[in-house]
């Protein structure tokens, strides 16, 4: 058995990459990403966006099927997604993610207006929880 010097010593087998730094440099979060903060800030604004415009577009729906949605809640769930935009819009900030949190407790909350918007909210929770382990995952 000889020590073989060949190109595959430093590949995959040995758990590093060929074109890595071989003595633990720049030993940060490999993402494999250009810019790994603004790709997740671009989710999360992106989730609350599409939040907005599912809560908007709800409005009707939820008031024609017979749903009880007065005048407060129609308020509630406009207010909800001017929210989402401008936390959407806020995304560089670090209290950004903390926001969108509160959003998604206030849209669950919400569902003691009409059953429906706890239904939003339970899926777009679950949206952002997504979002926000992917940051965690991406920035470390």
């Amino acid at each position: 058995m000889g020590s073989g010097g060949g190109a595959g010593e430093a590949g995959i087998g040995s758990g590093q990459a060929a074109d890595g730094p071989a003595d633990g440099e720049g030993a940060g979060p490999r993402s494999g990403l250009q810019n790994p903060q603004a790709a997740v800030r671009g989710l999360g604004a992106g989730t609350l966006v599409l939040e907005a415009i599912v809560l908007l577009l709800a409005i009707q729906p939820i008031r024609i099927l017979g749903g009880d949605l007065s005048g407060w809640g129609i308020g509630a769930v406009v207010a909800l997604a001017v929210a989402a935009v401008v936390v959407a819009g806020c995304m560089r900030r670090r209290w950004g993610w903390h926001a969108g949190t509160a959003i998604q407790v206030l849209l669950i909350a919400s569902g003691l207006l009409h059953w429906s918007l706890a239904a939003l909210g339970l899926i777009f929770g679950a949206a952002w929880v997504y979002a926000t382990h992917v940051r965690r995952t991406i920035l470390g």
